[in-house]
């Protein structure tokens, strides 16, 4: 029996499972970035705001 992921990865015609497997369209599984990208995000993302607090600490406690 064909669980309900294996339905929607299925192309439904042939167009779709053309640009699939020619032209590498991502399947509805796949849609997560590799992990050192996700890496550099979450860095950036989430050291912008703590930078910016400990700016504003620091300007109110040593000025």
């Amino acid at each position: 029996m064909c669980s309900r992921d294996d339905k929607q990865n299925e192309p439904f015609n042939d167009a779709v499972e053309h640009q699939q497997k020619v032209e590498g369209q991502l399947k509805s599984s796949e849609g997560k970035l590799p992990l050192p990208i996700r890496l550099i995000g979450y860095f950036l993302f989430g050291g912008i705001p703590l930078m910016l607090l400990f700016g504003l600490l620091g300007n109110f406690l040593f000025n």
